[in-house]
C-alpha cells in the first residue's frame, strides 16, 4: 500500500509537496476543479452560490504534464485526479444540449490525461454533490470537523447549478426540477458505455466516489450510490477495469446498510478500487460526524488489514481530517493522519 495526500487547486505547490514529503506520502490526488477561487467562504457554509462559480477554461495536456513534473520534481507522483470541473460536464449530468459535445470533450480529456502519465481520474455522478455540511469543533478536544445533521432545507437545485457549482451565471430564473433514480443510472449507463473504451486505450481509470451525504435523493435529485450494493450496480454497467471505484470508508460507513468489513472485504477482491479514502467517522446518515482516524465508529487499522489480505496495493489518502487547534489546523490534522495511517501499514506488513 502507498500513502498519498490530497490537494486542492490552491495548494498545489512544491511547499505542500514537500509537506506531503515529509509526514510520510509519496503520491497526491489533485483536485484541478477550482472551489471557492471567488469566494473565502468555508465548504460547510456555503449557500446560494455553492462552492463558487466553476471557470470555464478546458484542461489542457499541457497543465497535467506540468503538474506531474511539479510533484516530481518533489519526489512525489500523481496517483488521481479528482473531480470533474462542473463546467465542463453539466449537461452529461442533466443530460442537456450541450451533452454530446461535453462526451467529446471528457474524452479529450481522458486522452490528454493518459497521455501525461496520469493512471485516473476520480469524479462523482451527482447533481447536488456534497452539500449540508457543518463545520463545528464536535471532534475530539473540540477540533473542528464536518458533521451532517439531517441539513438545512432542502430548496431546488436553481438552473445554472450542479455539484454545488455555479456553471451559467446567466442561467434562467427556476430549478433542475425533480430527477428519478431510474433518470440517473441511465445518464450514468450512457456515459459510462461511452467513456470506459476511451478510458482503456488511454489507460486511465475512471472512479466513482460514493455519494456523500449518503441520501437516497437530495434537493430533488436521486442519488446513485447512496447504499453499497449500488456500487455493485455500477461494476456491473461495464465490466472493465477502468470502470473503477473511489472508495471512500468514511462515506460507506455512513450507509445504513451492512457491515462496513463486510463491506470492505467485498469490493476489495474485485480488484477494482483505484484508490482509497482512508477516512473514519461517529453516526449514521442522518446524523454523523466526521473524526480522527483513531476515534470513530470504525476500526481503521482492521480495513486496512482487510484490504491488504485481499491484495489491494494502490493508494490511501486521508480525504478530510479535523482540523487541529495550532496555527496551521489542517497540516497539522493531515500529518497526524498520515502519521497513523504509515504506522498502522508497518504494523500489518503492508507498507511500501
Amino acid at each position: 500500500m502507498k500513502l498519498g495526500l490530497g490537494l486542492y487547486r490552491q495548494m498545489l505547490t512544491p511547499g505542500n509537496f514537500r509537506f506531503a514529503k515529509q509526514a510520510g506520502a509519496t503520491h497526491i490526488v489533485a483536485h484541478l476543479t477550482d472551489y471557492f477561487r471567488d469566494s473565502v467562504i468555508p465548504a460547510s457554509k456555503a449557500r446560494g452560490r455553492g462552492w463558487g462559480v466553476a471557470e470555464n477554461e478546458p484542461w489542457t495536456y499541457e497543465m497535467f504534464r506540468d503538474l506531474k513534473s511539479a510533484a516530481a520534481a518533489e519526489g512525489m507522483e500523481i496517483a488521481a485526479l479528482e473531480n470533474l470541473n462542473p463546467a465542463h460536464w453539466h449537461d452529461v449530468l442533466l443530460d442537456g444540449p450541450k451533452k454530446k459535445q461535453q462526451m467529446e470533450g471528457l474524452k479529450r480529456l481522458v486522452r490528454d490525461v493518459g497521455r501525461a502519465g496520469i493512471p485516473c481520474i476520480g469524479y462523482n455522478f451527482s447533481l447536488a454533490g456534497v452539500w449540508g455540511h457543518t463545520l463545528e469543533p464536535e471532534a475530539r478536544g473540540g477540533a473542528e470537523s464536518l458533521g451532517f445533521h439531517g441539513g438545512p432545507e432542502q430548496t431546488p437545485i436553481p438552473n445554472g447549478m450542479v455539484w454545488n457549482m455555479v456553471y451559467d451565471e446567466h442561467a434562467p430564473e427556476g430549478n433542475v426540477g425533480t430527477v428519478t433514480h431510474e433518470q440517473m443510472w441511465q445518464r450514468l449507463t450512457e456515459f459510462l458505455k461511452e467513456m470506459i473504451p476511451v478510458a482503456e486505450e488511454a489507460g486511465v481509470k475512471l472512479a466513482a466516489h460514493p455519494d456523500d451525504p449518503p441520501m437516497p435523493s437530495f434537493r430533488g435529485a436521486a442519488r446513485m450510490i447512496h447504499q453499497p450494493r449500488y456500487y455493485q450496480k455500477l461494476l456491473d454497467i461495464v465490466p472493465s477495469n477502468s470502470n473503477c471505484m473511489e472508495f471512500c470508508v468514511g462515506t460507506l460507513a455512513e450507509m445504513t446498510e451492512d457491515n462496513i468489513y463486510d463491506v470492505v472485504d467485498r469490493y476489495s477482491k474485485t480488484g477494482r478500487i483505484a484508490y482509497v479514502h482512508f477516512r473514519n467517522i461517529s453516526g449514521k446518515v442522518p446524523d454523523y460526524i466526521e473524526t480522527f482516524v483513531d476515534d470513530g465508529d470504525t476500526d481503521m487499522i482492521r480495513v486496512m488489514q482487510i484490504l491488504h489480505k485481499n491484495g489491494f496495493k494502490g493508494v490511501l489518502i486521508p480525504d478530510h481530517t479535523p482540523r487541529m487547534t495550532c496555527d496551521a489546523p489542517w497540516h497539522a490534522g493531515m500529518a497526524y493522519a498520515l502519521g497513523y495511517m504509515k504506522a498502522a501499514a508497518r504494523m500489518i506488513g503492508a507498507e511500501e
